[in-house]
């Protein structure tokens, strides 16, 4: 029996606790709700007063934080070999990129300068054929001017040659002419003169 009415105790108390409890936070919040309007407004040299302060605090507070948050791994042996690993991990990881990286610039600068050469050298010959070109072109039309120059040269000689020989046919004939008339004339005169005589 002494259980049964322990049991209806308990059972009857614990509805009045919860009813307790809503009513004790019902007078909190109504407390709450009459003793906001009573905040009266600060002046301001106590503001900034305040301000001073907590900027100070503040930064303090988040070196702290900042100090915890670094020296934290470190603090014992395993989260420091942990902390090990992970910087080992990620500077592996860097050098692989890195690695990679340059890789791909060496090939990719290797294959421009192979392609650089390549256009290069494809200009170099290029140019070599247009200037051998060029070369046999105006060597042809220089053996062509000499020739057709030399053989120019050789027709005029022949024509003076032959103008030459021609004059001096054309002497010789006037010459031959000329002592025949002196001859005749030398022969009239004596002719006269010994029918004076």
């Amino acid at each position: 029996m002494a259980t049964a009415k322990t049991k209806k105790t308990t059972a009857k108390s614990a509805p009045k606790a919860t009813v307790r409890k809503a009513s004790a936070a019902k007078s909190t919040t109504a407390k709450a709700k009459t003793a906001a309007p009573k905040v009266v407004a600060k002046p301001q040299a106590q503001r900034v007063a305040e301000t001073a302060v907590d900027v100070p605090v503040g930064f303090a507070l988040t070196a702290r934080d900042a100090i915890t948050e670094f020296v934290e791994p470190w603090a014992d042996r395993d989260s420091a070999e942990k902390q090990v690993k992970v910087y080992r991990a990620s500077l592996t990881k860097s050098l692989k990129r890195a690695e990679r990286r340059g890789t791909s610039a060496r090939r990719k600068a290797t294959t421009q300068a192979k392609r650089t050469r390549t256009r290069v050298e494809r200009e170099v010959r290029k140019n070599q054929r247009k200037a051998e070109t060029r070369l046999k072109q105006n060597r042809r039309k220089v053996e062509t001017t000499l020739e057709r120059n030399r053989r120019q040269a050789e027709e005029q000689l022949r024509k003076v040659s032959d103008r030459a020989n021609r004059v001096q046919s054309d002497v010789s004939k006037i010459a031959e002419e000329q002592s025949s008339r002196v001859t005749d004339l030398v022969g009239q005169v004596s002719d006269q003169v010994t029918s004076l005589r």
